[in-house]
């Protein structure tokens, strides 16, 4: 068969009779030639995982550590008592330990824990702590089902983009152009981990997909069958430079992708993405000077800042900004909007008074936009502003300063070179070529979720999403926490390089290079605390706590009979929403009360935990 991790290929391999086996693999191919409708790929076979540090143990799943083969087999035994010789099954013989690693596949149970290999407690005790994972993210991902089903608020990725030149991995291999199965395989691969992402989000919650031209289209199918099609928001463009491989018609375009959990959900609670449109700070801060120049006199004012906008760039965002606008006798600048029907319909025709004459004010034959009911309330809440002149129509209060548009669904410019250049300057070297860029990414964090949001980013690469959280709080006071999920890969070069050189993974010279720990660890730590690996200053650091991690392979018997609680603390302490102490080790009482969780290790401590836990629910000491 071509490709051994295709589920149909493997079951017609095993099809004994040699003609019929030909004469399948043949209809088969057939098939996958055909038109169909809709989103139609082959899944392939579960992926798998080497754990490097992972001990050797009977039963266990291995294969060489120095990958001259991809084939796996069980430790049935061990040759000696020292058990440096591992008995295989099959055909897999008598092996030394030190040439085996463990491998585990998706579809098989794992208990996962984290070791902490970081902590940085550079923000206030009260403050959320951001969770960096180094793991294979499929089944970090089943560890957060536990700890944060349906709590989270948005799911931002950058997955692999499978232009054939990115080198992603499926099952050890990096998959290129010469795969005839690129786009299944990339389709399985995924699939899998957005059917957990699913579960993670909570009813308003939002995902956002990047990806570039060669998937797009395919992406956009899957996500419809994973989300449905009328939880669809929207499909950014994102605007950048050309790209190498345009040799027609020049498109420098990437995408996001924006689906959510429950649109009506969305509808209900009236959550509408608006931000601040381009140049009101400018108005506003020149209104003020007009406003004082003019010795606070409203026409000589409003004149003064029409000449002002005049004066604008004729391309500047400002100059939408400066039809009717008008001072309120506070000084504060409103953009005119009519109270008047656009059309004859509804044609609602009653008189309101002007304050100052006493008389009906002017209205438009085709009458009035709201019920009266509606203009009485408006009226009684000073949303209506009558004008010192009679003869100018009652006008909608609306301040300048809350002058918000809807985000742009299509393109949104910013040049890529932004986020090279920052994360340059952040190392003080150039070891990471390509990565997102912060401010984008703090730009739809806060169009996307509140100020306490949690953000999950499961493809984490460099780190620029907890980033962006971090940089965020800090300008805006949020309590944002970020869930980041990364690995320690290397990219297909450097991965040849060392392979050449007799390296694998898990060994000392390969670890080191991986993304996790030679870019988004110390990328983050230097962000935080501003202070460069090397010693150097970065800056001044930032007012935030982060906790970086190892996903760990828990040993089942040893997890039942409760010698694993370690490793297991910190999901409890993150299911608890990540604040505050850990409870890291089991107290003599058998049991463990925080400010945001509890533990009962003892079933004879029930009565003292219960107790401790009501009156910490009363707001008492305990």
């Amino acid at each position: 068969m071509d490709d051994e991790t295709n589920i149909l290929d493997q079951l017609v391999s095993r099809v004994a009779d040699e003609t019929l086996r030909s004469r399948l693999a043949r209809e088969v191919e057939l098939l996958r030639g055909s038109r169909r409708f809709g989103l139609v790929f082959d899944r392939h076979l579960p992926e798998s995982v080497k754990l490097t540090d992972h001990p050797i143990r009977k039963g266990v799943r291995v294969s060489l550590r120095d990958e001259s083969t991809v084939e796996t087999w069980r430790v049935v035994s061990f040759a000696d008592t020292t058990r440096t010789v591992a008995v295989l099954d099959g055909d897999g013989g008598e092996r030394s330990v030190s040439d085996l690693v463990v491998v585990r596949e998706f579809g098989e149970p794992i208990y996962p824990g984290l070791q902490s290999i970081e902590r940085i407690q550079n923000g206030p005790a009260d403050a959320p702590w951001h969770t960096v994972v180094n793991g294979e993210n499929f089944h970090a991902l089943q560890a957060l089902r536990w700890t944060h089903r349906g709590k989270v608020d948005l799911i931002y990725i950058d997955p692999p983009y499978n232009t054939g030149n990115d080198g992603w991995i499926y099952n050890d291999r990096y998959i290129d152009n010469n795969d005839r199965a690129k786009s299944s395989k990339w389709l399985s691969f995924l699939e899998r981990r957005l059917e957990i992402a699913s579960s993670l989000l909570e009813p308003t919650g939002v995902i956002i997909v990047a990806i570039g031209d060669e998937e797009h289209h395919r992406l956009r199918m899957l996500l419809d069958q994973m989300f449905g099609p009328e939880n669809f928001l929207s499909d950014v463009v994102w605007q950048g430079g050309r790209k190498n491989d345009s040799r027609y018609v020049s498109n420098g375009a990437d995408y996001m992708l924006i689906y959510a959990k429950d649109e009506l959900a969305l509808a209900e609670r009236e959550i509408r993405w608006r931000e601040e449109k381009p140049g009101v700070h400018d108005v506003l801060v020149a209104a003020k000077v007009v406003w004082d120049e003019a010795e606070h006199d409203e026409q000589a004012a409003e004149a003064a800042m029409r000449k002002w906008f005049r004066a604008q760039p004729k391309d500047s965002p400002i100059k939408a900004l400066g039809r009717y606008v008008y001072f309120l006798p506070d000084g504060t600048l409103c953009r005119d909007s009519d109270l008047m029907s656009p059309n004859p319909r509804p044609n609602l025709q009653y008189d309101i008074l002007h304050p100052a004459t006493g008389k009906p004010a002017v209205r438009h034959p085709n009458g009035w936009r709201w019920t009266r009911e509606t203009m009485d309330r408006m009226l009684a809440e000073g949303h209506i502003i009558f004008r010192s002149d009679p003869s100018v129509p009652p006008r909608l209060k609306k301040p300048l300063e809350d002058a918000q548009g809807q985000v742009a669904r299509s393109v949104f410019d910013r040049e890529r070179t932004h986020a090279g250049r920052h994360l340059q300057n952040v190392f003080g070297d150039t070891r990471f070529p390509y990565p997102k860029d912060h401010e984008v990414l703090m730009r739809w964090i806060r169009l996307a979720a509140p100020k306490d949001a949690i953000v999950v980013d499961f493809f984490g690469g460099s780190g620029t999403t907890t980033e962006a959280v971090m940089r965020l709080n800090a300008e805006d006071g949020g309590t944002r926490q970020s869930i980041l999920v990364t690995n320690n890969e290397l990219g297909a070069r450097e991965a040849k390089r060392l392979r050449n050189e007799g390296f694998h993974p898990g060994d000392p010279e390969w670890e080191p290079k991986g993304v996790f720990e030679y870019v988004c660890r110390p990328r983050i730590s230097t962000v935080v605390t501003g202070t460069r690996p090397d010693g150097s200053k970065y800056s001044d650091g930032l007012a935030a706590n982060v906790e970086m991690f190892r996903l760990t392979y828990l040993d089942p018997g040893r997890l039942r009979s409760g010698r694993e609680y370690g490793p297991v603390a910190p999901l409890m302490w993150m299911e608890g929403g990540a604040r505050g102490e850990r409870v890291d080790e089991v107290p003599d009482d058998g049991w463990a009360l925080t400010e945001s969780y509890g533990v009962l290790f003892s079933i004879d401590a029930l009565t003292p935990f219960a107790n401790a836990v009501a009156k910490a629910a009363a707001g008492e000491a305990p």
